[in-house]
């Protein structure tokens, strides 16, 4: 029904529940827009013009306007909340915790244990929403123009094994595949094999940051 709005940032509402709402004037007009938290860090200052992708939400008690930075990530909300058990909030949520292509990604390879990072995804909801959206994701993301994030020369089984034990040190989801995205690109420890390697480069490369 509304798919963008054009108008100026007037004030920015947090709520104790992480809940994000961008005031935004447009002809006069003042918009409650929910955003995903981490879009606060591209907003631009008070009283300056931006374009935000919405979604009108109609639920029989409320109805709801949801914001986003780019068109695909509205789109993957949409589909986030098509899956059986998924509402708004928790589709809000997942794409907080992870960027929009390390979402995707995580969902094509069924990746539960990252999605799980999400606060209220269990290891059950992880599975539903791969188990629903991978095969559709694995293609809407080409047409998208979303990149494939590729962690090549690491096999499946040092990876699972380095993501868990970096999570278990309390690493977040974003920053333990930024960090295998980073170090599976050194030709060395392509050759090994061993997953301690693996976790102390990882580690390595996080502590620069």
């Amino acid at each position: 029904m509304i798919s963008y709005l054009i108008g100026k940032v007037v004030n920015i509402q947090k709520s104790s529940r992480d809940k994000v709402t961008l005031i935004l004037d447009v002809n006069n007009i003042g918009y409650e827009v929910q955003i995903v938290p981490r879009l606060l860090a591209k907003l631009p200052a008070t009283g300056e013009t931006m374009q935000i992708f919405t979604h009108y939400h109609v639920r029989e008690d409320q109805v709801s306007l949801f914001g986003f930075a780019q068109m695909a990530e509205r789109d993957l909300f949409r589909q986030l909340i098509s899956v059986s058990g998924i509402g708004a909030q928790l589709a809000i949520a997942l794409l907080d915790t992870l960027e929009l292509p390390n979402l995707v990604q995580a969902i094509v390879n069924s990746n539960t244990k990252l999605l799980a990072k999400t606060p209220g995804v269990g290891p059950k909801t992880a599975e539903r929403i791969a188990l629903e959206l991978k095969t559709k994701l694995a293609e809407w993301r080409h047409t998208a123009g979303l990149d494939q994030v590729t962690t090549t020369g690491i096999q499946p089984a040092i990876q699972e094994e380095v993501e868990i034990t970096l999570l278990a040190l309390g690493y977040t989801a974003e920053e333990v595949i930024n960090a295998l995205n980073a170090i599976s690109k050194n030709p060395q420890l392509a050759k090994k094999s061993d997953s301690d390697e693996w976790i102390r480069e990882a580690i390595a490369w996080l502590s620069e940051f």
